[in-house]
């Protein structure tokens, strides 16, 4: 089955935890934000990051890799649960784009068995978020 969906993120909490110059440094990011289309429900994610380029204040021109799991609880095609997604992605000028796979045997009630991958893309003011999945 398929999956669209657009997400807004409901809160960002960012730490530093290692600076290696002025410009390169690794972060922790407990972000929360909600999901409407095929999907609805909210999510939980914490992310590691490794900014390669802080930007200057402008998170426009900063580039950074990052790696997190996603905690997603709600409704999806008829079916209501929760599963972790493993998200692997990048960030490039106002651009995160995300490669996602959902963890096996983290399914629960609804979602019990699910399997997939996926992607997602956001800026500021845009995001889509499609899985390609089997339960």
């Amino acid at each position: 089955m398929k999956s669209k969906s657009e997400f807004k993120i409901t809160k960002w909490d960012e730490k530093t935890y290692k600076e290696m110059s002025a410009d390169q440094k690794m972060t922790k990011a407990s972000v929360e934000f909600t999901f409407t289309g095929d999907l609805e429900g909210s999510a939980l994610t914490e992310w590691l990051m490794y900014y390669a380029s802080s930007g200057h204040g402008d998170p426009t021109k900063s580039h950074a890799e990052y790696l997190g799991f996603i905690y997603v609880e709600g409704k999806m095609n008829g079916r209501s649960g929760s599963f972790v997604i493993e998200d692997k992605g990048t960030f490039v000028e106002g651009m995160a784009k995300s490669s996602l796979h959902i963890v096996p045997n983290s399914g629960t009630d609804g979602f019990k068995g699910i399997k997939g991958m996926g992607l997602y893309n956001a800026s500021h003011t845009t995001s889509s978020f499609e899985l390609d999945y089997t339960i």
